[in-house]
């Protein structure tokens, strides 16, 4: 599956294809090494650089609801930066695994439910047999710009042609 397609596929599964999501950091938003390509934790941006669709940490500021939702807008986020990796070059294999974390109250214990934002628009939108994937879901103290989700990949590819 080549970029172009991943790209269809996200406005056909009704999502709008977002920006390349901004670096806060030293880090590329997606790395390839052979044939795998590993796309940087990914946050739930309402405008790239500039604004997270929520903060704080889960269920106390940000409910549970939202927090699946910001987990599929990290998912969105991880595509993006799959596409551009892939470029002209290579197509997309499988997605491999996500890793996921989840900034939440002690005691918080749904973690997976909310990573399944990702991972079910994983599935959506590139399709069982290529978007199924090994998963992480963990809990932690807080995230960057006190998000209350960020999501990271491994994904498989081939060169084109």
């Amino acid at each position: 599956m080549n970029a172009q397609e991943i790209r269809r596929r996200v406005e056909d599964a009704g999502f709008e294809f977002p920006p390349v999501g901004t670096p806060v950091a030293a880090y590329v938003p997606a790395r390839i090494c052979g044939h795998e390509v590993f796309v940087s934790g990914q946050v739930p941006w309402e405008e790239v650089g500039t604004s997270a669709m929520a903060t704080g940490l889960v269920p106390d500021q940000v409910d549970e609801a939202t927090a699946i939702k910001a987990a599929e807008r990290c998912g969105l986020f991880i595509l993006s930066g799959l596409c551009d990796a892939l470029g002209d070059r290579y197509e997309l294999e499988a997605m491999i695994k996500l890793v996921g974390f989840v900034a939440c109250a002690p005691g918080y214990g749904n973690q997976p439910k909310v990573i399944n934002g990702a991972s079910e628009l994983m599935v959506k939108v590139l399709s069982e047999d290529v978007g199924r994937h090994a998963r992480s879901a963990i809990g932690v103290a807080g995230l960057p710009l006190n998000v209350p989700v960020e999501v990271e990949a491994i994904a498989r590819i081939r060169e084109i042609g």
